[in-house]
C-alpha cells in the first residue's frame, strides 16, 4: 500500500503546475506528443528505437527513474535496444492521459515475456504485466524531461509465480 501512495504522490507532485506553464495541452495533443516515445519502448529494432525517441524528444531529454538519477538520450536509447533481446514482445498500453500546463501525466500497463534472464530471474515461460506512471515535460512541442516509476517488484514476482 505505501508504494501505491508513494506512486500517487510523486505523480500529484510532479504534476503541480510549473511557473512558466501555460495553457494546458488537450488529451489528443498530449497522445501526439508522447506516442513516438511508447513507441520506442516497444520497438522491434535498435534503429527504430533510435528514430521514436529522437522524434518525440529534445537532444538534451532527461529520463529519471528517481528524483536524482536521469539518463541522458543516448543512455536510455541504449539500455531501452537492450531490453528488446530480454523481452521481444514487450508491450505499452496507455490508459490514462491528464495534462497541467505543459506536463504530460501517462498511466500505462507494460507487459512481456522474457526469453532469458530478466530482473535476476531466470525464464520460466511466464509473463508480468504492471502499472507504470510517467510524467512528461514538454518544450516546444517535444518532451524534453520525463520521470517514471514502474513496480518491477511486481514484475519481478508474477515471473517467480508468487503473484
Amino acid at each position: 500500500m505505501s508504494d501505491i501512495l508513494q506512486t500517487a504522490g510523486l505523480a500529484i507532485a510532479l504534476a503541480a503546475p510549473s511557473p512558466a506553464t501555460q495553457q494546458s495541452l488537450s488529451v489528443d495533443r498530449a497522445i501526439e506528443i508522447v506516442r513516438p516515445i511508447y513507441n520506442a519502448l516497444t520497438a522491434a529494432s535498435p534503429a527504430d528505437v533510435r528514430v521514436h525517441v529522437e522524434a518525440g524528444t529534445t537532444k538534451d531529454w532527461q529520463n529519471c527513474g528517481s528524483t536524482d538519477a536521469c539518463d541522458d538520450r543516448e543512455a536510455t536509447i541504449a539500455r531501452w535496444s537492450a531490453r528488446i533481446a530480454k523481452v521481444p514482445d514487450f508491450r505499452f498500453e496507455i490508459r490514462d492521459v491528464l495534462t497541467m500546463g505543459n506536463r504530460i501525466v501517462v498511466r500505462s500497463e507494460a507487459q512481456g515475456t522474457p526469453v532469458g534472464e530478466f530482473l535476476g530471474v531466470t525464464q520460466s515461460g511466464r509473463a508480468f504485466r504492471i502499472m507504470t506512471i510517467d510524467v512528461h515535460e514538454v518544450q516546444d512541442g517535444r518532451v524534453y524531461r520525463t520521470y517514471h516509476v514502474e513496480d518491477w517488484a511486481r514484475a519481478a514476482r508474477q515471473l517467480l509465480s508468487q503473484e
